[in-house]
């Protein structure tokens, strides 16, 4: 069995989690979130839990098994909580700012940066250097993360780019001169 798929997930008294046809809906104080449930996965719920169990032992039934308790465990998170990636701007004349919206960034190129963010997700600047992309889908937060440091990735020479915060970039030497 499943390690991760057996184990119940605590639904808080604030949030409400429904289960109709092949959907899982749950909402809660942050707002409202659904995923596609598959149908050789079924959810029981007792209370304020709720188990998933699996409808045979195939390989591919285990994986979703497995995932769709932390989907819907990130669902509930998600609508009490949510989720924050913070990055961070190093090199010289890089900055980020807030339109709306909307970041605008400053990345050494010979134009700036708007980087308009889907539905659902927002922008937190707290310096110049340094910003956070907030909402309750902890998948569509961490794409928006990659989609802004892919922008500009931080390069292991000079150590410039956008990284996550906590991020080690390890440092390369540059060219050496003469032998």
């Amino acid at each position: 069995m499943s390690r991760v798929g057996k184990k119940p997930i605590e639904v808080p008294a604030n949030v409400n989690v429904t289960f109709d046809g092949g959907s899982c809906i749950v909402k809660g104080p942050k707002g409202e979130l659904s995923f596609a449930v598959d149908r050789r996965i079924t959810a029981a719920q007792d209370g304020n839990r709720i188990v998933f169990e699996r409808a045979n032992e195939e390989k591919k039934v285990k994986a979703l098994h497995g995932l769709t308790r932390a989907h819907i465990a990130w669902m509930v998170d998600g609508v009490v909580k949510g989720f924050q990636k913070d990055l961070r701007v190093e090199g010289v004349g890089f900055k980020v700012e807030l339109r709306g919206r909307n970041l605008l960034l400053a990345l050494g190129y010979s134009h700036s940066i708007l980087f308009m963010p889907p539905e659902g997700v927002e922008f937190i600047v707290a310096t110049p250097t340094t910003f956070s992309v907030k909402g309750i889908n902890k998948q569509l937060v961490g794409e928006v993360a990659a989609k802004v440091r892919g922008l500009r990735p931080p390069e292991p020479y000079k150590g410039k780019g956008i990284r996550y915060e906590g991020e080690y970039v390890r440092r390369k030497t540059g060219k050496s001169a003469g032998k």
